[in-house]
């Protein structure tokens, strides 16, 4: 089990982070300045929130810190079987990989969305 951090956005802590949420802003500078701490945004998630809020897509992809997921081959696969792609596509991301073992914990505002399903939760209300 590794020390590191590993957290995934859902579209409503990107819609959040957007908003200037306290707890997003503190998540995104640690893994712009702690080692060891890392945040991705899904690709669908970022859609999701621009859509509510025209130009948070754009602007958190370009902080330093957040690592954009691709919707890759793997990813699509995963997405193409939900009605919420945002979510679906946190969920996936979410998942253990060679590269991170031990899984990535999600970033919500929403937390019961995630009731139920295979994830750990980071609730961003606190």
């Amino acid at each position: 089990m590794s020390n590191a951090v590993h957290v995934v956005l859902d579209g409503s802590a990107v819609a959040a982070a957007g908003h200037g949420k306290v707890l997003v802003s503190r998540l995104i500078h640690r893994a712009h300045a702690e080692p060891g701490w890392f945040l991705y945004s899904p690709t669908c998630a970022l859609v999701g929130a621009d859509r509510l809020r025209p130009g948070t897509a754009e602007h958190l992809a370009a902080l330093p810190g957040i690592t954009v997921l691709d919707l890759d081959l793997p990813a699509a696969l995963a997405v193409s079987r939900e009605s919420t792609w945002a979510a679906a596509h946190s969920r996936h991301a979410a998942q253990p990989t060679p590269e991170r073992p031990d899984d990535a914990l999600v970033a919500t505002t929403v937390p019961r969305r995630w009731a139920n399903q295979p994830v750990r939760v980071l609730d961003l209300n606190a």
